[in-house]
């Protein structure tokens, strides 16, 4: 970055020689390339712009007219200053017509009253060009091994925008084309602030480059992208025209944006990550205040305030494959869509055995919830096999959590139900559902223990598989001939196995209360050991 004049002034070679601004004082902010020390006037065709030329005066002409052509001279080529010593060729003031010309051609001119050593402010300077540049790269060289070690360690959108923000100190937004937030860091401001009224403010800020600044807003924005496909904008809210680092930063960060989507393929989309982390820092409780999360759910077009909330959770059946959860995400997504259901949907626990797809769905005062879950059930299901159940409607930010628990535990049981139902509640489930929600209960721990211990500890003694014939026997009614087919036995061979499971548990498998008994014993085990029945 270039020293501007007004920091030349500050330096002390410049300062020794009692510097005064006598014309143009409005334009201190000209930037110094170099210093060129002068005496002849015709050497404007040997200058490039950004030079501060200092002279003596000893050669400048006395009539009007050629001062008033030397200064436009100079000013046409785009010197940053002129500075002339006292003593040589003026005593105590420069001409009126040089100080008129030069305020009307906007050049700054500085009077130096005490002879300095101009060898001392050459060197001052360009020793402050050369530090400036060499702190520039410096800077420069930092942000690149900084975006290249999250380029390789694979690093997150999220983390990608919160390392501009702690790098530029500004807030930072990265949004898709339709100007809906993808992730955004406030820098210790008020999210809510930052976001309001985003897709509005936003929509009318067109800087023309692909990267620039427009005044308006004082936003610095530059495209995102890769090989002819831009998806989205990266801003940075500066209130001010960005330093060459902030240019540099802001690209460098749009670049490992860029890559980041090229090489991870197999993820899930932007927008389904942005979903995802606002529903999981609303049910982690992360969110200091409700109303930034309604500006960050706002901010990608879905809106939360003064609205009736569902959460939802669509699960796979089986063993969790990463594929098969990004793709039931997107399912949801597209069901949501076309059920017109405003909704955040994501995938929570990404990557780990629990993985599920997440949908905090936004209703209307007076929509009917049956309707909009029975038409994004439907066009899940014309996508995937996944099972979904939906926990309670609430009314407020701060009572989401629990819903998407119910939904949760709904759902814990309803991927192991044989039943076929478009989505699951926890009336749905009746006596398993109950079960299940009250499975870390010593009480239910110990019943199963008491009906069913002994039966268990003769399976596994002897590998046999007892248990499984009862449950077999006891999910067909009782009826011995069709339990028998089912488990690919001969009905004395079966017979056979239920008189020794008598013996074993000293039960009477013709007494109906004993049945009971035993068959919510297997449904209680069966949540304990979260298997399929």
């Amino acid at each position: 970055m270039l020293p501007t004049l007004a920091d030349v002034l500050d330096l002390d070679a410049v300062r020794r020689g009692q510097p005064h601004v006598v014309a143009g004082a409005d334009r201190l902010g000209n930037l110094v390339r170099w210093v060129h020390v002068a005496e002849v006037t015709d050497i404007a065709h040997l200058l490039h712009g950004g030079e501060l030329v200092l002279t003596t005066g000893i050669a400048l002409p006395d009539e009007p007219e050629r001062l008033r052509a030397y200064i436009g001279e100079l000013a046409d080529v785009g010197v940053s200053g002129l500075m002339i010593e006292l003593g040589r060729r003026y005593a105590e003031e420069l001409p009126p017509a040089l100080l008129a010309a030069a305020e009307d051609h906007g050049l700054p001119v500085v009077m130096l009253a005490h002879e300095p050593a101009f060898v001392d402010i050459t060197e001052s300077v360009h020793a402050r060009i050369v530090q400036d540049q060499f702190a520039e790269l410096r800077a420069s060289e930092r942000l690149h091994e900084i975006f290249t070690r999250l380029s390789v360690e694979g690093a997150s959108t999220d983390e990608v925008v919160r390392q501009v923000a702690a790098l530029g100190g500004r807030p930072v937004v990265l949004e898709n084309l339709s100007h809906q937030v993808l992730a955004a860091d406030a820098d210790g401001r008020d999210p809510s602030e930052l976001l309001s009224a985003w897709e509005t403010r936003s929509r009318a800020v067109r800087p023309g480059l692909r990267t620039g600044y427009d005044e308006a807003s004082g936003w610095l924005v530059t495209t995102v992208g890769a090989r002819g496909e831009d998806w989205g904008r990266l801003i940075i809210t500066l209130g001010a025209p960005p330093s060459p680092r902030e240019t540099v930063l802001i690209e460098r960060a749009a670049t490992t944006l860029a890559l980041g989507r090229l090489l991870d393929r197999h993820a899930e989309s932007l927008e389904r990550q942005a979903h995802g982390t606002i529903i999981a820092r609303i049910l982690e409780h992360s969110y200091s205040d409700p109303k930034e999360a309604a500006a960050r759910a706002r901010a990608l077009g879905v809106p939360l305030s003064g609205r009736r909330l569902l959460g939802v959770v669509v699960r796979t059946r089986g063993v969790v494959q990463p594929a098969e959860v990004s793709e039931l995400a997107e399912a949801a997504a597209a069901a949501c869509k076309e059920a017109r259901l405003a909704a955040l949907v994501g995938v929570l626990d990404e990557g780990g055995p629990d993985a599920r797809v997440g949908v905090l769905a936004s209703l209307p005062a007076r929509a009917d919830a049956e309707t909009a879950l029975t038409a994004v059930a439907t066009g899940i299901r014309r996508h995937s096999d996944g099972v979904m159940a939906t926990g309670s409607v609430v009314e407020s930010i701060r009572d989401v959590r629990r819903s998407f628990l119910e939904a949760e535990q709904v759902a814990d049981v309803a991927c192991r139900s044989s039943d076929d139902r478009l989505f699951y509640r926890l009336p749905d489930l009746r006596l398993r559902g109950l079960l299940h929600l009250l499975r870390d209960d010593a009480r239910i721990q110990t019943f199963v223990e008491r009906e069913l211990g002994p039966l268990l500890e003769y399976d596994a003694e002897r590998g046999g598989d007892l248990t499984r014939i009862l449950r077999l026997y006891l999910d067909a009614g009782r009826n011995k001939a069709v339990a028998a087919q089912l488990a690919h036995l001969s009905r004395p061979a079966f017979y056979e196995r239920l008189r020794r499971i008598e013996r074993v548990l000293s039960a009477d498998l013709d007494d109906v209360e004993s049945c009971v008994s035993l068959h919510v014993a297997l449904l209680a085990l069966n949540s304990l050991r979260q298997e399929r029945p």
